[in-house]
């Protein structure tokens, strides 16, 4: 048997043309159908896509990092969009975790590596808002009148004092956080790894919540 020998593969049976005239019809009803339905699963998929801003498939070492952050900076808004004041504000878990103490720690976590850690501001002046003399425990505690707009307003001021801080930033410079020294590059790797934990843990709450889920 020489190597460019080939048994032969007997070829599929091709289904028989449909014969009877009500058979084709239903044929072409079913093709119909099924062309319709993967029209409307794309739809879906559309719909269920939030409008937010994707980091750049093709694109530098600064453009990567900044896109990554902000595409999970805009799915952390998305993810809560539409809950009420008392349904993020519920505990869900044995821990004191609610969608606003997340959005509440989020923030004060934009707030210490961004204004305390790259600009350098004296703790009185960073703008903790909830974890006053590093009180860890305060970011997840809510107030009787705690609300949702006010938690996302607050975490979107904490994400526009972290961009004027970012502006010119070189990812090589170096950064003394207490006896420790890190680079930017650290820190945006860092944000980016605590807003994509805390995107994964609102997503189990708001399937809890309302059944809601979603990328």
């Amino acid at each position: 048997m020489s190597p460019s020998h080939r048994a032969e593969v007997p070829r599929a049976a091709e289904p028989p043309a449909p014969s009877d005239p009500d058979e084709l019809d239903f044929l072409v009803d079913r093709l119909a159908q099924e062309q319709t339905d993967q029209a409307t699963a794309r739809e879906i998929a559309e719909d269920a896509t939030p409008d937010r801003p994707r980091a750049p498939l093709v694109g530098g070492e600064v453009e990567t990092l900044h896109g990554t952050l902000e595409e999970l900076r805009a799915s952390i808004r998305w993810k809560v969009e539409g809950l009420s004041d008392e349904q993020a504000s519920r505990r869900l878990v044995g821990s004191d975790t609610t969608v606003i103490g997340m959005l509440q720690h989020l923030a004060d976590t934009e707030r210490y590596w961004f204004r305390a850690i790259l600009g350098a501001y004296p703790a009185e002046e960073v703008g903790y808002r909830w974890s006053q003399d590093h009180d860890a425990e305060a970011e997840w505690s809510l107030a009787l009148d705690a609300s949702l707009s006010r938690a996302c307003e607050d975490y979107e001021d904490a994400i526009a004092a972290s961009r004027a801080q970012l502006l010119g930033r070189d990812p090589d410079e170096e950064l003394r956080a207490g006896p420790e020294v890190r680079t930017v590059r650290w820190v945006l790797v860092h944000m980016i790894a605590e807003t994509a934990r805390h995107a994964g843990q609102l997503d189990i709450l708001t399937e809890q919540t309302d059944g809601r889920t979603g990328e």
